[in-house]
């Protein structure tokens, strides 16, 4: 399917209000055509967003790489790390801007969702710095170093439209639902469904309408218009010959309900890039199987024909014996040559040497032999052609063998084309968490926002604040302490020691102070001021001091859930499998790839659901190394 210009409206807009404040947390290349966005916000859930050449939607899902797409290395140098500060539409056209934004940087990504569609990237001058494939029409050229030139715009302003517009019709000998689809830029649907609500027959021509069937076509066109732009929706996922999604409900079609419109592009274009897929990474396989099924079929028939030439031998040796019974005892005898002849043999003499042609086969003989001796000859030949269906017969094996293989690894590599369903995350799981030996949950800050988030939005009167006693750590709370006992308390104070900046350096030793939530003062006396993500502390402080380094990252199973977290060694205790890790060593990428790659070898189908970008971000900051690992109680 292809989206519709104001359906693409609508998703512009939808996608620009959800979106705001985020900012590109990383980039993956799906298929050659499609890469999907993950966009951060500290405080809010990931979103993440599917730009192909032939739609663009939020999806729920992370489809695993299909393809290479050449443009991803130049999207992760130029964007990640950017904001997406304006994505926009001109009029009804199939042409997206995103522009992405980063201090004084700014790149205008745009996706053309007409044709094959494209993907380019400009700078802010709309230079264009990379390109799907480039441009070469009679009224554009497009190329990486040249100017952006969009296409010719078509005039009629579908959202501004009047009655007085809709008057064109009445002069055209043209059908009135291909007048509509062409002039207002519709898909079939949309066009026959106006007609068919202003009781307009799709197939009468413009010229014959009436004043107020052309009032009805308009009303109901405006009608359609607004509801798909503006989200007044009642969609529904149409599946004939071709599956299609619609944000308004079209009568006659056979569809499925649905939530919400963004949900079943999610759906649809999913299964298509799936489908796409499956037929990508199995096509050399298929050739392959193909190649091995008509060779197989090409040895069976062999083996078909070889007997059968086997037999027609040994049925003239047999005559031949036959023959000498009845008195005939030369091969020059009138009955002889009767013989063959109704056999389809026949006595044949190339170069002075003489053969006797069985079918398509010849058989060297002395003529002026005896019969037994020349039937003798005709029998060794017929064992000689059955020797040989023994090889084809071991070939036809092997050649099976071969193709059972193939047709695995075909199978194999369409199961290669999967995706993860992106779950739905509780609202501590935006920080750093864990919950203790207690079960009492410890939130803590990732970073300045964070930081500042836990204590103004989540701060509750029965909580304790922690935080260590160094500049550089986070603010942890423990929530509804009432069940926490002195055990909780340690855990958290341990979290927020390592979590600091102290295993950057890393500094054995250190403390960690709580308080209660009064104690916290949102803001600075008068006549100072203070950093994001700080507070002032009044009053006394509670000190507990550290004397490890350790951290224990965990697969943990909550209210039916699995849940990859990051805390004090103690998690070991109860969760599914751990690592814990001490400062120094790898980096955090390297570190998390070796502990998700432990974790799938004793809980694969637990562990595998997780990313490696997972992994890196329950962890501390800064290098470490695991001294132990293994499954959990």
């Amino acid at each position: 399917m292809q989206l519709a210009g104001i359906e693409l409206r609508y998703l512009v807009d939808d996608i620009g209000k959800r979106i705001e404040d985020y900012y590109v947390s990383n980039i993956y290349g799906i298929t050659k055509n499609s890469l999907l966005f993950k966009f951060h916000h500290p405080e809010k859930p990931d979103i993440l967003l599917m730009l192909s050449t032939f739609g663009i939607w939020m999806t729920k899902v992370k489809i695993e790489q299909i393809e290479p797409n050449k443009l991803l290395r130049r999207f992760r140098s130029d964007l990640l790390r950017f904001k997406l500060k304006e994505i926009k539409q001109v009029g009804t056209e199939r042409i997206v801007y995103l522009t992405f934004s980063y201090f004084d940087k700014e790149f205008v990504v745009i996706a053309e969702l007409f044709g094959d569609g494209n993907i380019i990237i400009c700078n802010s001058e709309m230079k264009i710095l990379a390109m799907l494939h480039s441009v070469d029409v009679r009224h554009r050229q497009l190329r990486v170093g040249s100017q952006y030139i969009p296409p010719p715009q078509n005039n009629f302003d579908v959202l501004g439209m009047t009655e007085k517009d809709f008057e064109d019709v009445q002069s055209t000998p043209t059908p009135v639902a291909k007048w509509v689809g062409k002039t207002l830029g519709l898909p079939r649907k949309y066009a026959e469904e106006i007609t068919r609500l202003a009781k307009v027959e799709s197939k009468k021509k413009g010229e014959e309408t009436t004043n107020e069937e052309v009032k009805q076509l308009f009303n109901f066109a405006t009608q359609i218009i607004n509801d798909v732009v503006s989200g007044k929706h009642d969609p529904e996922i149409v599946r004939n010959d071709e599956i299609d999604v619609n944000p308004v409900s079209i009568k006659g079609e056979n569809c499925e309900k649905i939530s919400n419109f963004m949900d079943g592009l999610d759906i649809v274009f999913t299964e298509s890039i799936l489908s796409k897929g499956k037929t990508v990474q199995g096509g050399s396989f298929d050739k392959k199987i193909s190649e091995l099924e008509t060779k197989l079929d090409e040895q069976t028939k062999a083996v078909k024909t070889v007997t059968e030439k086997s037999q027609s031998i040994a049925d003239v040796a047999n005559s031949l014996l036959e023959s000498l019974s009845q008195g005939t005892s030369t091969m020059d005898d009138p009955k002889i040559i009767t013989l063959l002849k109704n056999k389809n043999s026949e006595i044949v003499k190339e170069k002075g040497i003489s053969y006797i042609k069985i079918d398509d086969a010849k058989i060297k003989v002395n003529l002026n032999s005896s019969l037994p001796t020349i039937a003798s000859t005709l029998f060794n030949e017929s064992k000689k052609q059955k020797s040989a269906i023994s090889s084809i017969e071991k070939l036809i094996k092997k050649t099976q063998r071969d193709l059972e293989k193939m047709i695995e690894k075909g199978e194999s590599a369409k199961k290669t084309v999967s995706f993860t369903e992106v779950k739905k995350k509780n609202w501590f799981e935006r920080y750093r968490w864990f919950y203790t030996t207690d079960g009492v949950l410890a939130v803590g800050g990732r970073d300045s926002s964070s930081n500042s988030a836990i204590i103004r939005k989540h701060l509750e009167k029965n909580d304790k604040v922690f935080h260590a006693e160094i500049s550089g750590s986070p603010f942890f709370l423990l929530k509804n302490n009432d069940a926490a006992t002195s055990v909780s308390f340690t855990e958290v104070a341990h979290a927020t020691v390592c979590f600091s900046k102290v295993w950057r350096e890393p500094m054995y030793g250190s403390s960690a102070y709580w308080v209660n939530p009064e104690q916290v003062k949102k803001a600075a006396p008068s006549g100072q001021s203070m950093a994001k993500g700080s507070f002032m502390i009044e009053g006394q402080r509670n000190f507990i001091k550290i004397s490890t380094l350790k951290l224990c990252v965990a697969i943990i199973e909550r209210e039916g859930s699995y849940l990859l977290t990051c805390g004090p060694p103690s998690l070991k205790n109860n969760c599914v499998c751990y690592a814990i890790i001490e400062p120094e060593g790898s980096d955090m990428a390297d570190v998390a790839k070796k502990i998700r790659f432990e974790f799938i070898s004793t809980n694969e189908s637990i562990a595998k659901s997780f990313s490696v970008d997972e992994y890196v971000r329950v962890m501390p900051a800064g290098p470490s190394r695991v001294i132990e690992s293994g499954s959990g109680s």
